[in-house]
């Protein structure tokens, strides 16, 4: 019982610090306001390892060009892909589109309101279901994402390393979320480590949670949590190829929809290898200038280096083979050109030496 004493009175702390330091942001209800589920949905997808500054736009360009679950599911996955360039993990988007046709085609477009049931939508993995679950519909599930690891790391000094400690952070967790305002809880609680307990310098002075720290308390508190030490991820290499016509249309490929950058545009390249191809064949037979930069990005798993190889064409057919188009190079923002794409463009774009006309 002193247990649960312990756990409803650091509930209540933290929902008080909440309804006075809570953030305004873009997708967040205002106190009394029932939550839209589609837009705590699509904030939660959006929010999956990016930065709220990031995101921002983006949740407010989606919105109002698609404010319902339907309108989204009407859209065809290109444009989805196309607003959601730049923002990275294009699974993310396949399956955001994806979940949106599923709500309307299975759940008459609205959104299952358990977590079990919001599982089972594509996108939707375990925190993300408790986060829409505990947001949109109040249930009493603890939201545990990298700022909530961290706080509970460090009030309970939790030294075991990550990954191995998510099953206790998540047990802990679960075990403070209040009867009501579990919605409210969740935010407070990535509130608090988003501004509060950061992950370097955290401003414990000020924390409403700074009692019952034991992390502070033993001074260990900034070196929480605990990591296990990185893999060395592996480099791979690869070739660009910048094709460019008299008129000035650009050469684009369109990736496959399965696999990483699946369904997004590219300038075509070769395989991405730990070695670059001996005998490298570009899209069509030419002469090619090397660019002196060499495109750099880093994946989850693995680096990549691109070299970009140009050539100017007057061809105005297309290579053989899926996915190939030309686009004009003043339209290239307005395509579904993820990241890596943009700084080959950028690049290229800067690179203008006088080409030799392909053969």
């Amino acid at each position: 019982m002193a247990e649960q004493g312990l756990h409803e009175d650091v509930s209540v702390k933290l929902l008080a610090w909440y309804d006075a330091h809570a953030r305004d942001l873009p997708w967040r209800a205002k106190r009394g306001v029932k939550p839209d589920p589609y837009h705590v949905w699509l904030s939660e997808i959006m929010l999956q390892q990016t930065t709220v500054a990031a995101v921002k736009d983006y949740y407010i360009k989606f919105l109002s060009r698609w404010p319902t679950v339907s309108d989204l599911a009407k859209a065809s996955q290109e444009d989805v892909l196309r607003a959601w360039a730049g923002l990275g993990y294009y699974a993310r988007a396949r399956n955001l589109h994806a979940c949106a046709i599923k709500v309307v085609s299975d759940w008459n477009g609205k959104f299952p309101d358990t977590e079990e049931a919001l599982r089972s939508l594509p996108g939707i993995g375990p925190y993300t279901a408790a986060a829409i679950a505990a947001i949109a519909f109040d249930r009493p599930h603890a939201a545990v994402d990298g700022n909530v690891e961290r706080v509970m790391a460090r009030v309970y000094a939790i030294e075991t390393p990550l990954p191995a400690a998510k099953p206790l952070i998540k047990l802990k967790a679960q075990a403070l979320v209040p009867e009501k305002r579990a919605g409210d809880f969740a935010q407070a609680l990535m509130d608090l480590g988003a501004t509060i307990c950061t992950p370097r310098s955290p401003n414990c002075k000020i924390c409403p949670w700074t009692d019952e720290c034991k992390g502070r308390a033993l001074g260990i508190a900034e070196s929480l949590p605990r990591k296990a030490p990185k893999v060395k991820i592996p480099t791979r290499l690869g070739i660009a190829f910048w094709v460019e016509r008299d008129d000035g249309h650009i050469l684009l490929r369109q990736r496959p929809q399965k696999g990483l950058l699946g369904g997004m545009m590219e300038i075509p390249s070769t395989p991405w290898e730990a070695k670059l191809p001996r005998n490298v064949a570009g899209p069509f037979e030419a002469e090619w200038t090397k660019l002196k930069t060499t495109v750099e990005h880093t994946f989850t798993h693995f680096h990549l280096q691109l070299n970009v190889w140009k050539t100017t064409t007057t061809e105005m057919s297309l290579p053989d083979g899926s996915g190939y188009r030309w686009v004009h190079k003043d339209e290239l923002t307005h395509e579904a050109l993820p990241s890596l794409m943009r700084k080959v463009v950028v690049a290229a774009l800067a690179d203008r030496p006088r080409l030799r006309k392909a053969g």
